[in-house]
């Protein structure tokens, strides 16, 4: 079944470099009705040349690559046992290219197995009664994977009251999940939702309505007007890109229900990114030649790009602050929120497993003024040197335990990751003088390329690739202030002003 592999490996490499023409579409819409100079503009902007990077160098769009999902459909007598020895070697060979990243570490004790841990996707193969073979795949990163969401109606909601066993209930369900992700699941987002079924099945439910066409309508009238109405409500409520606050905040809503037990009423939310990377093909049984991939529309366009925006953040000629590490107190307290700096000097990554460690231990090198960027980089070994395939940040809230104590401990003068942190990394940046940046999310290959070169690593043996302290050097490395050491915070702000926009929809009845 080499040829089956070989499918199996352009369909990886193609998911995780190339978005889909429908979701290319829906976020070209987005960009339209976002106002020129704002945040959201240039974060938009900087999304733009990332999916345009990664398209012409055949690259992660993001370094997150996900948990890989496979839906095979096939004939009667199809061999699935090896078919999904296939996949795994496919994503083996991936992962060695720099194509995907080695995500998968032991629950219990949190090693890394390397390129071997890619080993163990999710895989659900499903019999029909085609004679043609049908393979999608989702690559759904971390970061969306927990802003998902599931449900026990009925149910108490914040900001929207009661929540019932009918379809007004699933509505506040969906349009709750959709505020509770702000911009910790790189937003404007996508959305799928399952109603009904066990738990188990519900979600997955929710998960399989991400590989519908974004502009298929839903057979069910009554499920129709539902996904319009989440669309229309949910874009009111002011989140916008990455949680900056902006117009947008869902590309789309897809909803299925399933039968339930008369006891059980569960409402699943499917979460994911701007970066959509879903495909599909179909192939022919015997020779497994690729007959068609999925999403294909003639008039989509085949890139986000607009004129004069090759340039990146700043050149254009729009004001950034530009600031050379190891900071000082005095650079840090000059900045504040709304401010777009471009950072140069080194980095270093650090993100769950390092602030774990750290509380702890002494760092193994000094980083006094420095910087500490939340990223899992995709990393490839060449001629002996490290090269950063991808690059884009985490989800900082996990590191809210220990930031602010890290920060004071090593004298960190600045964090970069995405979504914001909370009230105690929040103090902590005004007691110590420092400052958090938001990168912008999911720009995995925007972000690497301002990394010039990887003069070493710490704890890559025992943390493995994501979870290791790299050490980059960065020119004009592009950030948001969205925390400054003045106690203001962008995220607060929103999410105080999304919430006051939920509570309106309470009573907007289905």
């Amino acid at each position: 079944m080499q040829a089956f592999q070989d499918r199996m490996y352009e369909l990886i490499v193609r998911t995780s470099t190339t978005l889909p023409a429908d979701g290319l579409q829906a976020l070209a819409r987005a960009r339209g009705g976002e106002s020129a100079g704002t945040r959201n503009a240039i974060a938009n902007a900087a999304i733009a040349i990332n999916v345009d990077m990664a398209f012409k160098g055949t690259a992660p769009v993001c370094q997150d690559t996900g948990m890989p999902t496979f839906v095979v459909h096939h004939p009667l007598g199809f061999d699935t046992i090896q078919a999904a020895e296939q996949i795994k070697l496919a994503l083996r060979r991936a992962t060695a290219a720099g194509i995907m990243r080695p995500n998968s570490v032991d629950s219990v004790t949190g090693a890394n197995e390397g390129n071997e841990g890619t080993l163990y996707p999710v895989v659900k193969f499903e019999a029909w009664r085609e004679d043609s073979l049908h393979v999608s795949l989702v690559l759904k990163g971390g970061g969306s994977e927990n802003m998902s969401a599931q449900y026990s109606l009925p149910a108490v909601l914040d900001g929207l009251g009661k929540a019932g066993r009918d379809l007004e209930g699933v509505r506040k369900c969906v349009l709750h999940a959709l505020y509770k992700a702000q911009g910790k699941g790189c937003s404007p987002g996508f959305l799928g939702v399952g109603i009904g079924g066990d738990r188990a099945g519900s979600y997955e439910l929710s998960k399989k309505q991400l590989l519908r066409s974004l502009d298929d309508t839903n057979p069910d009238p009554v499920l129709a007007k539902l996904e319009d109405l989440v669309v229309e409500q949910g874009n009111t409520l002011g989140v916008g890109t990455l949680g900056f606050g902006g117009e947008t905040t869902v590309l789309s809503c897809k909803v299925a229900k399933r039968n339930r037990l008369p006891a059980s009423f569960f409402v699943s939310v499917a979460y994911n990114c701007w970066a959509f990377r879903r495909q599909g093909l179909t192939m022919a049984l015997e020779s497994f030649e690729n007959q068609g991939w999925d999403y294909l529309r003639e008039d989509a366009p085949t890139s986000l790009l607009k004129p004069g925006e090759e340039g990146g953040i700043g050149g254009d000629g729009s004001a950034v602050k530009r600031l050379t590490i190891p900071l000082s107190e005095d650079d840090v307290r000059g900045l504040k929120v709304g401010d777009v700096v471009l950072l140069t000097g080194m980095i270093h990554t650090g993100r769950d497993t390092f602030h774990h460690h750290h509380t702890t231990h002494d760092c193994p090198v000094d980083v006094e003024g420095g910087v500490i960027y939340h990223c899992g980089p995709v990393m490839l070994k060449q001629d002996g040197k490290w090269k950063v395939m991808a690059a884009g940040p985490t989800t900082s809230i996990r590191e809210e335990p220990y930031q602010a104590d890290i920060n004071k401990k090593l004298g960190l003068r600045a964090v970069i990751g995405k979504g914001g942190m909370g009230a105690k990394t929040l103090q902590g940046l005004a007691d110590h003088g420092a400052v958090y940046l938001n990168a912008v999310g999911g720009a995995a290959q925007y972000c690497a390329q301002c990394v010039v070169d990887v003069p070493g690593v710490h704890y890559l043996e025992e943390f493995g690739v994501p979870e290791a302290m790299w050490h980059f050097d960065v020119v004009d490395f592009p950030a948001f202030v969205t925390m400054d050491s003045h106690g203001n915070s962008l995220h607060a702000d929103v999410d105080k002003t999304s919430f006051e926009k939920l509570q309106a929809l309470a009573d907007q009845a289905f």
